[in-house]
């Protein structure tokens, strides 16, 4: 996995997790690192772009509030992070672990942090499959015997 692939990974998973679930995990690892604002957390729009089928042309379906914000850690890092919503301490929060795991403390970040948001979104992920698949209809063809 080329290291972009591998940072996208991590920025995409901070930006789904359930703002609760971030800040209780990054108390819990105490992570204290001074940082110096580049850009402060804001709050804005971006436009969300369907298509047709998932495959047809795109299309505007409509505006989504986000917050977005950089920063430099003490160390030098630079972070960056959009999340939906407006949640301006979750905004800082993922700019904060996303600076962080461009040192060295990745391996303590990815083990206190990333692994347990992805075990609990990939847990959310089997629970909404499971209650998808307890409604699925299973359709089949009987045979009239007239072959």
């Amino acid at each position: 996995m080329t290291e972009q692939a591998e940072r996208q990974g991590w920025m995409g998973l901070l930006a789904r997790a359930p703002a609760a679930e971030l800040k209780r995990l990054w108390q819990a690892a105490g992570g204290a690192e001074g940082f110096a604002w580049l850009r402060p957390p804001e709050v804005g729009t971006v436009m969300v772009r369907g298509r047709t089928g998932g495959t047809g042309a795109p299309f505007n379906l409509g505006e989504m509030t986000v917050t977005r914000c950089a920063l430099r850690l003490e160390s030098g890092a630079v972070g960056h992070a959009m999340v939906q919503g407006r949640d301006r301490e979750k905004a800082e929060i993922a700019a904060r672990v996303d600076a962080g795991m461009q040192g060295a403390g990745a391996a303590g970040l990815r083990a206190a942090l990333l692994a347990p948001l992805a075990q609990a979104e990939a847990q959310r992920a089997r629970l909404r499959a499971a209650k998808a698949d307890a409604t699925r209809v299973d359709f089949f063809t009987m045979v009239r015997g007239e072959d």
